[in-house]
């Protein structure tokens, strides 16, 4: 059992015909991902990697049975994409697009949520579960089947966070990226819940950054609720307050959101932290001895 995504899973990508969703459908391929075809409205019946292109995601649904997809359109057009796909029935909807206006996710959120299709990003690197399905952009082989969920705001330390494990001898049984932006379709809260219950996860890693309060409502949701070991890490200890470093959800305001509240809050709840982005895998380590 795996969260999300499997290797029956079956994939479109929306945005198929550019040169970035054709490169990474291409990936998600080799990886042995079910990609079953591709959406770009106006190329109806052209072949990307020798997959169907259909003009709208009903068509490739009624057509391929997807009932997962990765977005790989503009900014300004990517709130459609994923409000087309949650219509269509998509199950997994995953996000890749960067600069994607927060207004425009301010208006997806809701309808999303009110659905029964599953958001991840925008913003962000996709979905794996090692040697059985990718979604996304993320190099695959670093990953390797193990017990060990991850989950992270940061998609480049989520590959080192996942070459670290790999390099332990701990799998990982699903790595999911949720998106650097301030609104995005997932929550720690909602993994949480899912690797809790997933039997193929024992640990749990999480990696947060500085900005909001996603962090420490994670924190407190553990306490109550999960009983897997957990391990964190959180980005931007030494950002000054005020600044921007890096995701746009990464800005610390009116106070709130700072390394050291989320550190406290996540240590109080049990959670083992790392001190550094090195030290990520032995935290997780550490965790598992602990519990």
């Amino acid at each position: 059992m795996s969260i999300l995504i499997d290797k029956q899973t079956r994939v479109i990508c929306q945005g198929i015909t550019g040169k970035v969703g054709q490169f990474h459908t291409k990936g998600c391929l080799e990886y042995g991902t079910k990609m079953v075809g591709g959406v770009t409205p106006g190329k109806r019946g052209e072949k990307v990697e020798g997959l169907p292109v259909f003009d709208t995601v009903f068509e490739a649904v009624d057509a391929t049975g997807a009932d997962a997809t990765m977005i790989f359109v503009p900014p300004a057009f990517t709130a459609d994409a994923i409000l087309e796909a949650v219509d269509a029935g998509v199950k997994t909807v995953v996000a890749i697009t960067e600069g994607v206006p927060v207004l425009d996710m301010a208006r997806v959120y809701d309808v999303v949520r009110q659905s029964a299709s599953r958001l991840v990003g925008p913003n962000c690197p996709g979905v794996i579960t090692p040697e059985e399905c990718k979604i996304g952009i993320m190099p695959g082989y670093i990953h390797k089947k193990g017990p060990v969920g991850l989950m992270s705001r940061s998609g480049t330390l989520t590959y080192e966070a996942v070459w670290q494990l790999s390099n332990l001898g701990l799998g990982q049984s699903t790595c999911i990226g949720l998106g650097g932006d301030p609104i995005v379709g997932t929550s720690f809260i909602d993994l949480l819940t899912m690797f809790e219950a997933d039997p193929a996860t024992e640990a749990i890693l999480m990696i947060g950054e500085i900005g909001g309060t996603a962090e420490e409502e994670a924190a407190a949701y553990v306490k109550q609720h999960v009983t897997k070991p957990v391990a964190a890490f959180i980005a931007g200890r030494t950002a000054p307050p005020g600044k921007r470093m890096g995701h746009a959800g990464a800005i610390i305001t009116g106070g709130k959101g700072t390394a050291a509240d989320k550190v406290a809050a996540l240590e109080s709840a049990g959670i083992v932290v790392a001190e550094s982005p090195a030290d990520m895998g032995t935290a997780v380590k550490r965790a598992i001895a602990g519990k």
